[in-house]
């Protein structure tokens, strides 16, 4: 099991400042890693742009939503 100590290292900022790094040095030392991560990133975008028109042309709306209650409080 971890320690606190440990796992408190990871905590905030720092793991995805980690995680941006190790992508950085991936990309800089290895070059196919550029083409992956690019490929991935534009993937990433499109779909992002995709759901957002979507969302945008169809909103939710109050209809839609057929057990706002699930546990019958209040």
């Amino acid at each position: 099991m971890e320690s606190a100590a440990s796992r408190s290292f990871l905590k905030g900022h720092a793991g995805p400042v980690i995680a941006l790094a190790v992508v950085a040095i991936l990309a800089i030392a290895f070059p196919a890693y550029r083409w992956f991560l690019l490929i991935s990133v534009a993937i990433g975008c499109l779909v992002a742009v995709i759901l957002w028109l979507w969302h945008k042309l169809h909103p939710l709306e109050e209809k839609d939503v057929e057990n706002k209650r699930p546990l019958g409080l209040g």
